[in-house]
């Protein structure tokens, strides 16, 4: 039975070898690295295809996780350097009050204090300094960016976002085109 990435969160990139026994270095992409010390398995990206790897000798250092790959020859390690790394959504522990994953919200309600329901959340774009909403607002698109001043609510059960946007944003949005 073989996962998608859209049944995965990704974790991380194999940024290089690690010595000369076939070691590599995990460059982990998340914001506890060490909640990931006791990482067991983990799938790596090769050829568009989630490959399930399993791991052993785990070392973090700051950011990166040197790991040794069950079953690898030093060649076979070094081939995956560059590598993405994912794990399955499963995996994730849950978050409480107004912490989300940014694959849990989309689809959500944005309501924006002052002027209302503005529509469904299609995408969180997270290239900038700051992640961005993109909202569905009657067929234009609103961007209103993630900061912790303009995210007053996240009501899970209901599926809504409750949000201060800036003053003039939305009409900005809404006005133009």
């Amino acid at each position: 039975m073989s996962i998608t990435k859209e049944e995965c969160y990704y974790l991380g990139t194999i940024s290089k070898p690690f010595g000369y026994k076939g070691e590599l270095v995990f460059f982990l992409d998340v914001d506890d690295p060490d909640a990931y010390l006791g990482l067991d398995s983990v799938y790596i990206e090769i050829k568009d295809r989630l490959v399930p790897f399993f791991l052993k000798g785990l070392q973090l250092r700051k950011q990166d996780l040197v790991v040794r790959i069950e079953d690898t020859t030093v060649e076979e390690a070094q081939a995956l350097v560059g590598c993405d790394l994912y794990l399955p959504l499963e995996n994730l522990p849950p978050l409480e009050g107004n912490k989300f994953y940014f694959h849990e919200i989309i689809g959500f309600i944005v309501i924006d204090q002052e002027k209302g329901e503005l529509g469904p959340l299609t995408k969180i774009m997270d290239n900038g300094p700051q992640p961005i909403l993109c909202v569905d607002c009657k067929g234009k698109e609103v961007m209103i960016p993630l900061i912790d001043n303009f995210l007053i609510e996240l009501k899970r059960k209901e599926r809504q976002l409750i949000v201060k946007a800036p003053e003039g944003l939305i009409d900005f949005y809404i006005e133009s085109v």
